[in-house]
């Protein structure tokens, strides 16, 4: 489930090594899922024991936008695409198969969780060779330029990928700051943010996002509504309908 107190811990990184030893559980081990494809191929992806980033998630938002990328095919092929809070990487390595020219696929630079996307990039069958993909551990707001030294650094990318991010609402500015440096200034490219609001009753400050991202200059446009059989947190608090929907956005340049 997403922490109900993920705002107060956004910032927290003191503290957890102080605690007795056998305080905490033993942290479960990896776990491997699967997502089949619209064309009917199978994506297998490990995902990391746990996560206090919540990265042992497939997330809804994940599933969705590669979903959508497969009916949107020309949005991603011969593109160079930045993925942000990756987790096991899912929609980066959708992109790759579908013949983007260049993927970037990040994550907190902890060790475990960018060997993990590289584990799951590096056994994926439907990747051409040489892989056009590479993973790379980034901290949202930080400088993009070593992101953009994988493409051409007077550049930036024609597509970022923000993939149920939004919970962490204290890195919405950050987050922000990322898009505003890496993604090229043309008409045709977009920052795309799928998510879903998994605590409804905080809805209102997962879209506070776009309200920051219209201050910060973009033009903002919902892409799609879509309701899942059922929610990714079976028995999490709160109006089930919400916890059910993917909602799509784009950011664009003015």
């Amino acid at each position: 489930m997403v922490p109900k107190d993920a705002d107060t811990q956004d910032d927290e990184t003191g503290g957890l090594f102080d605690d007795p030893e056998g305080y905490y559980p033993p942290t479960p081990p990896p776990t491997t899922q699967t997502h089949k494809l619209l064309s009917g191929q199978t994506v297998t992806l490990h995902l990391v024991g746990h996560s206090p980033l919540e990265a042992h998630h497939l997330w809804n938002g994940s599933k969705t936008i590669s979903n959508w990328f497969e009916t949107h095919e020309a949005d991603v092929k011969d593109k160079t695409v930045l993925e942000l809070g990756a987790a096991a990487g899912l929609p980066s390595i959708v992109c790759a198969a579908l013949g983007a020219k260049k993927v970037i696929v990040t994550d907190f630079p902890d060790p475990d969780l960018v060997a993990n996307m590289q584990k799951n990039i590096d056994i994926c069958t439907l990747l051409p060779d040489p892989k056009p993909i590479v993973a790379q551990g980034y901290v949202w707001g930080a400088d993009t330029v070593p992101l953009l030294d994988n493409i051409n650094p007077e550049s930036g990318f024609d597509i970022l990928i923000l993939a149920d991010l939004l919970f962490r609402h204290s890195e919405h500015g950050h987050l922000l700051d990322t898009v505003q440096g890496a993604l090229k200034k043309t008409k045709d490219s977009k920052a795309l943010v799928f998510f879903t609001s998994y605590r409804p009753w905080l809805k209102h400050k997962d879209m506070a996002f776009f309200d920051l991202a219209r201050e910060r200059g973009f033009v903002v446009e919902k892409l799609l509504d879509e309701k899942l059989e059922r929610p990714l947190f079976e028995n999490d608090p709160g109006d089930v309908d919400v916890q059910k929907t993917v909602t799509g956005w784009s950011l664009t340049w003015p």
